[in-house]
């Protein structure tokens, strides 16, 4: 294979220099084609519009383009005048041995192009499989030209799987397995593989332990299911209560026993050693789970673990990670109305949780977004708040606990979806990042593919704390101890023979005893001191404990009165309402009285006019004593 390679290598160094040397000194433009024909079913015209290259430096294969006839072969034409803007051509083969070409700018329009009639072709060589290498050495090496930390699509041969989202995804041995999901509100029960050595995907079909395919019983063997989870275990993966075995592709139920949790969807399966940590989701009756469950791959036994100190709120759609093998890391994720940004952390050996202090970029709220771990690194991809979606790329350092923004997306890009889900995988001894799917408001087949950079390791954060130094030295300590026992033997059975031999006195042999038994007293005595910094250590956190409990009571009481004051606000602002509509009331009736009280006066104002008026024709009494007439 290697020199079939090297022997097609050869052949296009020496195209090139023979192309150069028929160009130098001419007035001609020498255009190379390469072309891969591939047989079609009916008859098609042998005029196609291909690309070209002008520089020959630049060697590709072209599109497949049709014919009548299969065929490969490469020819070179020269065109008077050819100038390097024109980027399309149309050729037509004769029998007689030239062609006719018609090229075309890509500024101008269609029926704007130049013609060519009658060109020699100068060199006809029939290539077998160049289409074949071509596309190997292409395929071979697309992960080594992908720039670091940037996500990009990955261009796959042949037909796509269907769109979805809150499928299950696993890599084993360069294949991503993709398992179920959702589309439409309708659940799938697929599971489709996509190869990363020739970039193509295709569909597992799953056999029953009797022999019989999947393909007219998968209801049986493979449910329709979304939300669920798929961890690889050796040559299985393992979807916690069933299994596929991806080398006799069976499919069956996992037999377990012990303490069996509820079905749930949503929750998190995180592999530790030979145990799958199961946390939180929602089940069947919609009910928010924090739980914690361990299964046992040995046993297939399930254990419910009880914790202590302060768990993460009941959740579902979160994201799940290991540190060191023994942290488990939990972030973000959502009850039916809250949407969380927090990162809570279980240590597996105490089952005592804690919400440690994180730096760096402030985190959005999320939830349906994925988690991927390489080294110390903890990628998060995608998710959102049922507005819109997380466009940005997160990674957060494990060893400091510092979130930090890797790279950003658009908003409508299937990367800021929800429900999708990413993967580490290995390719030639470099890992790469791997997203599929997703919503956000259109369903997502799209492949993506990122090759992080190789980070530092350094020494973890969680593990530089005053406790664990101390836990460390005492275990040193011993060690040293144990180890400075044994050489005292030794170094006494050297020093008793050497004795003998040399002819050393007892009384060195004896001061050397006490001086090694003076070491290991002041040995223990650090040990000593090491042990009763590590109870007044432990005695500290349990008080910091209690004062975080208490603190959290007074909390829930000051939250107890501010809802009690806001009921009060409420009822207060009620009735300044009602006492507003009574003063509207008011006015009206204020305005009434006042136009009563201008009428009763005008009606006095009259009668008063009117009895001055009376007055003045009567003449009075006197008057009619004195007889006068009227």
């Amino acid at each position: 294979m290697k020199k079939s390679r090297e022997k097609r290598r050869k052949w296009f160094r020496d195209l090139e220099k023979k192309v150069s040397m028929q160009r130098s000194g001419t007035r001609f433009w020498n255009l190379a084609f390469t072309t891969t024909v591939t047989k079609t079913e009916r008859p098609l015209s042998r005029s196609h519009l291909i690309s070209i290259f002008p520089s020959l430096d630049t060697w590709r294969p072209l599109r497949e383009i049709f014919a009548s006839s299969c065929c490969n072969f490469c020819f070179v034409a020269p065109v008077r005048h050819y100038r390097p803007c024109y980027d399309n051509v149309s050729i037509e083969i004769s029998d007689g041995g030239s062609a006719s070409a018609t090229v075309r700018s890509p500024h101008t329009h269609l029926h704007q192009t130049t013609a060519f009639r009658d060109l020699p072709i100068l060199s006809v060589t029939v290539l077998p499989s160049v289409k074949e290498y071509w596309r190997d050495m292409e395929v071979n090496n697309w992960h080594k030209e992908l720039t670091y930390d940037e996500w990009v699509p990955v261009t796959v041969s042949g037909a796509r799987p269907g769109p979805r989202y809150k499928h299950a995804a696993a890599v084993v041995d360069e294949k991503l397995y993709i398992a179920g999901g959702s589309r439409n509100g309708r659940h799938l029960s697929d599971v489709q593989v996509f190869d990363l050595r020739n970039l193509t995907w295709s569909s597992l079909k799953l056999k029953a332990n009797d022999g019989k395919e999947d393909g007219d019983s998968s209801q049986e063997f493979l449910p329709a299911t979304s939300g669920h989870r798929m961890i690889r275990w050796g040559e299985k993966l393992l979807l916690l209560v069933r299994y596929i075995d991806i080398e006799t592709c069976q499919f069956g139920v996992i037999k377990t026993s012990g303490n069996v949790p509820v079905a749930r969807v949503g929750h998190s399966a995180t592999l530790v050693g030979s145990r799958v940590i199961l946390f939180g989701g929602e089940d069947m009756s919609r009910k928010l789970l924090n739980d914690v469950h361990v299964l046992d791959l040995d046993s297939m036994n399930w254990e419910m673990i009880e914790t202590s100190q302060t768990p993460p709120a009941p959740r579902y759609d979160h994201a799940a990670s290991i540190q060191g093998q023994r942290y488990l890391l939990i972030f973000g994720g959502c009850s039916h109305s809250v949407f969380f940004n927090d990162l809570h952390l279980l240590d597996m050996q105490t089952m005592e949780w804690s919400q440690p202090q994180t730096q760096g970029n402030l985190v959005s709220p999320r939830a349906g977004h994925t988690g991927v771990t390489i080294d110390e690194s903890w990628y998060i991809v995608g998710g959102g708040d049922n507005k819109s979606g997380c466009p940005e790329t997160l990674v957060l350092d494990m060893s400091k606990l510092v979130w930090s923004v890797l790279t950003v997306v658009k908003q409508k890009d299937p990367l800021s979806s929800e429900g999708l889900s990413a993967c580490s995988a290995t390719v030639d001894g470099e890992k790469y990042l791997l997203a599929f799917g997703g919503y956000n408001g259109r369903y997502s087949n799209e492949l993506f593919v990122m090759r992080p950079k190789e980070k530092d390791i350094v020494r973890p954060k969680i593990f530089q704390s005053p406790a664990a130094a101390a836990a460390a030295a005492s275990v040193t300590s011993a060690y040293a101890l144990s180890k400075s026992e044994k050489l005292d033997f030794m170094q006494l059975d050297d020093m008793n023979s050497n004795s003998h031999v040399n002819g050393h006195s007892k009384d060195d042999v004896t001061d050397k005893i006490e001086a090694i038994k003076e070491e290991k007293r002041i040995l223990e005595l650090s040990i000593a001191e090491v042990r009763a910094e590590n109870s007044k250590i432990g005695g500290e956190l349990e008080e910091l404990n209690n004062t975080h409990a208490e603190l959290s009571k007074e909390l829930q009481s000051v939250q107890g009165q501010l809802v009690a004051e806001r009921s009060r606000c409420f009822n207060l602002e009620a009735k300044i309402a009602e006492l507003q509509k009574l003063l509207e009331s008011m006015q009206s009736v204020e305005d009434e009285v006042q136009a009563l009280r201008e009428k009763n006066s005008a009606l006095d104002q009259e009668m008063e006019l009117a009895a001055t008026a009376q007055r003045q024709s009567s003449g009075g009494v006197w008057r009619w004593f004195g007889g006068s007439e009227k």
